[in-house]
């Protein structure tokens, strides 16, 4: 993919180091009807060289959220866990085999062309009876994309988000892509070399999680707020996202109007911003068409209509394989709300599809790696489609990626940040440096210090 004339921040020679480390959730985390009590994360240490000579070492790090990319039932959650976390060390091995020279994502776009078969390979050793899900695959290669990039910016002295430009990737987004039709396009019209300042942030509010001192069964007792009402003013919130069922419409519409009630009740009380509140709807896959969103809509337009208007947008309704004969097109709900497809998107063919079917635009992810995250949001940019970022219960490094990921994306209306709230420990050796971006004031989270070199994050003096 690279010319003969290799730019002098190219890539020529990296070696991985993979290592893992566990926590316990605070609280446990519901959605699409599965409960998360922990998590393990994966941190992938890049020491790099570029083409002038400068070395230096990058970081990756995703939380393994198996639960999300795979969430068949008939498969041990312990089992997906170790699967994922062999091809990540696949992977690696792969990229360091293959020797590649060039950009981080002309790298990570031409080896992303063997996951598959190592997956089939794995897939075979551990005598599974169904395939590997892309989203799986993706989750584990994620932390490893992120490290080369996170190294070549460091070893280049800059942000890899202002190596985008022609100077530094001679691969326009028809190549990257392989799609004539966006041929001429480069990166660097789509996404931003420095971060914007700040982002609102999209509080979690879980299933299983209190509205008030009421829902409390057994308090946390850590101090940390224990309710919604309490995380809104300590955090003085202003977007919401908000889990449902999509199975009991009744539940989905009493649960929405609560949540209503109790922000309205914080904010005159005073402790907000004062800004106006936004939510986005959550059903995780489980509505069964249609219709169920339309008349979630409807009723709470007609009983709660405030409720109703501060709906940002709607994500993944109905079931993540949109090829099926039966799949669920999204024309009419859209009419009303954008509709981001989240589950359902691994590639350019996968947004085409939902596209054709109705969805608005897309909810992008670091989880699913850097080289997508880049290359479907300037596609998103460039057709002018509705665009987010979303988290995986992000912790650490992979939270810091994240809010850089939207800081850097023109158009994302929101950071998403859930690690604060159900993992903190995960956060803790972040803290120092990164307070901010963790203990959130003003309802925003402050990306301006995401502005350093490579991913725009330091790692603390002991993890480097």
């Amino acid at each position: 993919m690279c010319t003969q004339s290799v730019p002098a921040t190219a890539l020529t020679d990296f070696q991985l180091r993979l290592e893992e480390e566990s926590y316990r959730y605070r609280t446990p985390m519901k959605f699409g009807g599965r409960v998360v009590t922990d998590v393990t994360v994966l941190n992938v240490h890049c020491d790099a060289q570029i083409a002038d000579g400068r070395r230096a070492s990058g970081l990756g790090s995703m939380t393994m959220g198996v639960a999300w990319a795979w969430p068949d039932a008939n498969v041990p959650a312990a089992k997906k866990l170790e699967v994922v976390l062999e091809i990540a060390r696949r992977m690696a091995k792969e990229f360091e085999d293959a020797s590649p020279t060039g950009h981080p994502i002309e790298i990570c776009v031409d080896l992303s062309e063997h996951r598959h078969r190592i997956a089939e390979e794995i897939a075979r050793q551990h005598q599974l009876t169904s395939a590997i899900p892309e989203l799986a695959i993706m989750l584990a290669c994620s932390p490893i994309e992120a490290a080369l990039f996170d190294a070549q910016g460091k070893a280049a002295g800059a942000s890899s988000y202002a190596l985008l430009s022609p100077e530094h990737l001679r691969s326009d987004l028809g190549t990257l892509l392989r799609d004539d039709s966006y041929r001429g396009l480069t990166l660097d019209q789509f996404i931003s070399p420095t971060p914007v300042a700040s982002l609102p942030l999209y509080h979690l509010v879980g299933a299983l999680d209190p509205l008030t001192t009421d829902d409390i069964e057994t308090p946390v007792g850590d101090g940390l707020p224990e309710t919604l009402g309490e995380w809104i003013e300590r955090n003085e919130l202003t977007h919401l996202k908000i889990k449902l069922n999509g199975d009991d419409p009744q539940w989905d519409l009493e649960r929405v109007i609560a949540i209503h009630d109790v922000a309205n009740q914080t904010l005159h009380r005073g402790s907000s911003t004062g800004k106006p509140y936004w939510y986005s709807l959550d059903f995780n896959e489980r509505c069964p068409d249609e219709d169920y969103v339309l008349q979630l809509l409807s009723e709470l337009q007609s009983q709660c209509k405030q409720g109703y208007d501060r709906v940002q947008y709607i994500e993944q309704p109905t079931a993540r394989d949109l090829s099926r004969p039966d799949a669920v097109t999204m024309h009419r709900a859209a009419k009303l709300k954008p509709v981001v497809i989240d589950e359902s998107l691994t590639d350019l063919a996968s947004l085409r599809l939902a596209v054709s079917q109705g969805y608005s635009g897309i909810a992008l992810k670091a989880c699913k790696g850097h080289a997508e995250a880049l290359l479907l949001g300037a596609v998103a940019r460039h057709e002018k489609r509705f665009l987010c970022v979303q988290d995986l219960t992000c912790v650490g490094a992979s939270l810091l990626h994240s809010a850089s990921l939207s800081a850097h994306i023109p158009g994302v209306a929101a950071v998403e940040s859930n690690g604060r709230q159900y993992c903190p420990a995960g956060n803790q050796a972040w803290m120092k440096d990164y307070e901010p971006m963790f203990e959130i004031r003003g309802g925003a989270v402050p990306t301006a210090i995401l502005s350093g070199n490579g991913l725009g994050y330091s790692a603390p003096a002991n993890e480097q």
